[in-house]
C-alpha cells in the first residue's frame, strides 16, 4: 500500500464520518421547525441558515485549490 493510497483511505474514512455527522445534525435541527413545540420568527430562521451557509461557504473555499485544479480541463457551460 502506497503512502498516497493510505492518505486517500484515511480521508475517505474521516470525511465520510464527519459528513454523515453533519447531515444527521441538520436532520436534528429540522426538528426545531415543529411549531407545536417551538416558537421562532422568520428572522431567527434567516440568522440560523445564514450562519450555516457562511460556514459551508468558508469550508468549501478551503478545498478550493483542490477543486480548481481538478476542474481546469473540464467542460463547463
Amino acid at each position: 500500500m502506497t503512502k498516497k493510497s493510505t492518505r486517500r483511505e484515511r480521508f475517505e474514512k474521516v470525511a465520510a464520518k464527519r459528513t454523515q455527522k453533519l447531515l444527521d445534525m441538520i436532520d436534528i435541527l429540522g426538528n426545531c421547525s415543529n411549531k407545536s413545540n417551538y416558537e421562532y420568527t422568520d428572522e431567527d430562521v434567516r440568522k440560523m441558515f445564514s450562519a450555516i451557509e457562511n460556514k459551508v461557504k468558508n469550508t468549501k473555499a478551503s478545498f478550493g485549490n483542490a477543486i480548481s485544479k481538478e476542474d481546469k480541463n473540464r467542460f463547463k457551460f
